[in-house]
């Protein structure tokens, strides 16, 4: 009975241990999920490993530039590195430095801009008929305006995961990969 008694406490102990263990938030990890805000839905999540670029394109229906937002993900963030408003048929565009960034994106105009170091951990969508944003991550595809609608609202949130969310995407990641393979 006492053996029993000391199994059970050690299993017990190594579970609760185990659990304390996963709950643990190691660096070097964010994690990027994306919520249709009408309905609370989860859209997508992703654990990126710092410095994994996540990249928004769409379309600014008010001047028709092409613009394209590119991020990374770091500690627990995405840092905005560059972004372009682009004429789709016309050449590069000129380059701004980043103090000029906030007035352009209101004004218009063709312009690109890089080393930004612009932090964020919130980003609201606002989903529009011409648009057509689309978010890159981990060789993923996001179509927000399939996902939300014309009118739409997406919120992209970022955080730390903890050291479950990491072992269970790269798992997840892992099974996904081998599934691919057996297909081909």
């Amino acid at each position: 009975m006492r053996r029993k008694i000391t199994i059970i406490t050690l299993i017990s102990l190594s579970l609760l241990g185990l659990g304390l263990l996963l709950q643990i938030t190691p660096s070097g990890y964010t994690r990027l999920e994306l919520t249709e805000e009408g309905r609370g839905e989860k859209i997508f999540s992703v654990v990126a490993p710092d410095g994994e670029p996540v990249t928004l394109t769409w379309r600014n229906s008010q001047f028709g530039l092409r613009v394209t937002e590119v991020f990374f993900a770091q500690g627990g963030l995405i840092i905005q590195d560059q972004v372009t408003f682009a004429d789709p048929g016309g050449p590069p565009p000129p380059r701004v430095s980043a103090r000029d960034v906030e007035d352009l994106y209101h004004t218009g105009g063709e312009f690109d801009a890089r080393g930004l170091s612009r932090p964020f951990s919130r980003i609201v969508y606002r989903i529009g008929e011409i648009g057509d944003p689309k978010i890159w991550v981990k060789n993923k595809t996001v179509a927000l305006k399939k996902a939300a609608g014309f009118g739409g609202r997406v919120i992209l949130t970022t955080a730390r995961p903890k050291l479950y969310e990491i072992l269970f995407c790269k798992s997840a990641e892992m099974f996904y990969l081998a599934l691919d393979k057996l297909r081909y």
